[in-house]
């Protein structure tokens, strides 16, 4: 069998286990296993797993990827969410469409102290949903608003996929996180404009005028504190050089524990189902993990990805056009695969072909400056039909909404998504811009 045909039955076995609902992680474990064996024998695969899965797991580095979905954990099942909407709606409600913004920011912010998009849009949508129903709003501009809004809970930092990503290609994760900080601003200012525009040039689906229900209040304003306090402990004490990623995940992690427990929301129940969530999802994460691992051991035997980088490089293509082209791949994926799954299968094969290729900046930046733009792309697939993971988790939770309407409701955000990823695409320094501040 050829290299090529031996690639095309991996990802095709793939694929197949994926079309009839096995887990990614077992989905890609069969396929990357039967790949092996199938060159190299039993024994170099036992071998190969002996020690390759020892050597994932006694990484320092993944503890950071737990640490942070605990304190997402924490802030979710502490109240944090409501003090965050009501704050945002106090500010955002005199304006028409106010609480579909007022929704978007809360997401913003929540998101700063979550680190996962679904966590984000379930959160913010079960606080926010019943009062966008209340005061008027269409269900297409309202789950669409949410679903759109959940995003940014992967677009500013903490990001659990930019986490992945970085331990994959050995880069810096505060510099991520300090290139995420522009774009992921970018992203919520689009939505605020995507909605603005929205309600005005499609009129139904948002009142004339929302009406303020909330003032501004000192009162409005403690409940934001506990998490602008966690932010600023975080990140100052990261880019102060206090303390490295995974401690300023740990500190994070017990200040919105602290957080929580002034909230007087957190019972032993929640207690314990943030523990238990916390452990499913790093377990989920750590077993896509290895199934990705080993997919890619077999296609590295292969040599296709070896050969498919030096083809490419051979071409002669203008590097922005090779970069286009694996964004787009990234959105067809988005269809069938979740983001971490995408980010662990695809980086180890494209990281390489991307660093060969001359940008005319240093290679950190251009290692920097990738990651952001997959970042941007895979959360495009969280909106993006026939899958959209986002869309389903907030149609979920508003049961008296079509599907197809909630798709409908995310394409005004998908042309934001588009015109911010051209954006950062053309222009880099966007996203590096406070990177260079960095020492």
């Amino acid at each position: 069998m050829t290299p090529l045909s031996m690639t095309l039955l991996i990802f095709g076995l793939m694929l197949l286990l994926m079309a009839v609902r096995i887990p990614i992680a077992i989905s890609m474990f069969v396929a990357g296993g039967i790949g092996y064996v199938a060159q190299t024998g039993w024994l170099p695969l036992a071998n190969f797993l002996n020690t390759e899965a020892f050597a994932r797991f006694a990484s320092y580095d993944l503890s950071v990827i737990p640490l942070f979905i605990l304190m997402g954990q924490f802030a979710t099942q502490g109240g944090i969410s409501k003090a965050l909407f009501g704050f945002a709606s106090a500010v955002m409600s005199r304006f028409q469409g106010g609480l579909a913004m007022a929704a978007v920011m809360a997401s913003a912010a929540f998101g700063a102290i979550c680190g996962s998009s679904v966590a984000t849009a379930a959160t913010i949508t079960s606080v926010a949903l019943p009062e966008m129903k209340r005061h008027g709003y269409s269900g297409r501009l309202a789950t669409g608003t949410l679903a759109a809004g959940g995003t940014l809970g992967i677009l500013i930092p903490p990001s659990v996929p930019l986490v992945i990503y970085a331990i994959l290609t050995e880069q810096n994760i505060a510099k991520l996180f300090a290139a995420a900080m522009v774009p992921g601003i970018i992203a919520m200012a689009g939505y605020l404009v995507a909605i603005g525009l929205y309600v005005r040039l499609v009129p139904g689906h948002a009142p004339a005028g929302d009406v303020v229900t909330e003032k501004i209040t000192l009162q409005s304003l403690k409940g934001i504190v506990p998490i602008a306090l966690i932010f600023l402990l975080v990140f100052g004490g990261i880019y102060g050089g206090i303390f490295t990623p995974t401690e300023g995940a740990a500190v994070g992690a017990a200040a919105t524990f602290v957080a929580a427990l002034v909230m007087r929301e957190l019972t032993l129940g929640k207690l314990k189902h943030c523990f238990y969530a916390t452990a499913e999802s790093s377990a989920m994460i750590f077993m896509i993990f290895v199934g990705a691992d080993l997919m890619n051991a077999a296609l590295t035997l292969t040599q296709v990805p070896t050969e498919l980088a030096a083809l490419v490089g051979g071409w002669g293509l203008p590097p922005l056009m090779v970069v286009s082209a694996i964004l787009l791949l990234y959105v067809l994926l988005g269809a069938v695969m979740d983001e971490l799954s995408m980010i662990l299968l695809t980086v180890p094969i494209f990281f390489p072909m991307i660093m060969g290729l001359d940008f005319g900046l240093p290679k950190e930046s251009v290692a920097i400056w990738f990651g952001i733009m997959v970042l941007m792309t895979v959360g495009f697939g969280l909106l993006a039909p026939p899958v959209g993971l986002n869309v389903y988790v907030v149609n979920g939770m508003a049961k008296d909404v079509p599907i197809a309407e909630s798709y409908r409701g995310v394409l005004p955000f998908l042309a934001s998504d588009v015109l911010r990823t051209l954006l950062l695409l053309f222009f880099p320094p966007v996203s590096l811009w406070l990177v260079k501040y960095m020492t």
